[in-house]
């Protein structure tokens, strides 16, 4: 399995390009190692590497984000699914070490790879990790849709997710909610906007994700969501957009696509 990473690297063009193919089949490997554990009876699949995985977003993802259902308690502690990840990432040839914290609402940890980034020639120091982010909302707002999809990405996973307009109410929450500027919240909406015409988010899902997150704008409805989403374009820095979201993307040029302009064009539209 490890030869099979730094294969895939060595196919790529480019210092990027090779960070983002490796990052990418090991989160997959990380889903497959979750599905076959039995994460996916009561946890749904959600953010950027979910539309990666099952639209076919054309921009690389950092994070693996997923969130409880209230179908049934977990089967199996944060804990316990760290240690297995690590465990099957070691039985698969790897050099790894972990970092968690399973004590807040959003349970996070870091699946850290040793000597890869030396072996696969993107770093001249042999000590030098690479990493994919793990993080599970144990207590997501009420109010999201579900689908079980089966990918054959690198191998095939099956996997319990959010339906489509609820991954776009998850973005939608975080470009109203977020205090800073994330160049890929704004490149995914662009995306969203021009994939799926007619595409409008799960307002319940969106309502009570705005209420957790502390949202002290105006009432965001079914009649004026493109005009919430239109005046934070509007403010957004967009050189910080794109400095942010260019060394993820599959075509660089796709950052000068989904512009300012662009994108707000696309919020006018109905």
């Amino acid at each position: 399995m490890k030869d099979y990473v730094l294969e895939l690297a060595a196919q790529q063009s480019g210092l990027n390009a090779k960070r983002n193919i490796m990052r990418e089949y090991l989160q997959a490997y990380a889903l497959r190692v979750m599905r076959d554990h039995g994460v996916f009876r009561t946890t749904a699949f959600l953010g950027g590497t979910a539309l990666r995985f099952l639209h076919d977003l054309p921009r690389f993802s950092e994070d693996l984000d997923f969130s409880l259902t209230d179908r049934a308690k977990p089967a199996y502690t944060f804990v316990e699914l760290i240690a297995k990840l690590k465990q099957e990432f070691v039985l698969a040839g790897y050099a790894v070490s972990v970092a968690y914290n399973d004590e807040k609402t959003v349970q996070s940890a870091f699946i850290k790879f040793d000597d890869l980034l030396f072996e696969a020639g993107l770093s001249p120091h042999k000590d030098q990790k690479f990493s994919i982010k793990i993080e599970i909302d144990t207590k997501p707002p009420a109010g999201a849709g579900y689908r079980t999809d089966i990918i054959n990405k690198y191998f095939p996973v099956s996997f319990l997710s959010h339906d489509l307009s609820s991954l776009f109410a998850g973005k939608m929450n975080a470009l109203l909610s977020r205090t800073y500027t994330k160049g890929r919240d704004f490149f995914d909406l662009g995306w969203y906007l021009s994939r799926f015409k007619g595409l409008a988010p799960n307002m319940t899902l969106l309502s009570n994700g705005l209420k957790q997150t502390g949202w002290s704008g105006a009432v965001v409805t079914e009649n004026n969501w493109r005009d919430c989403l239109h005046e934070v374009v509007e403010r957004a820095e967009w050189g910080k957009v794109r400095q942010d979201v260019e060394n993820f993307l599959e075509t660089p040029g796709d950052a000068e696509v989904f512009s300012k302009e662009n994108v707000l064009r696309l919020l006018e539209k109905k």
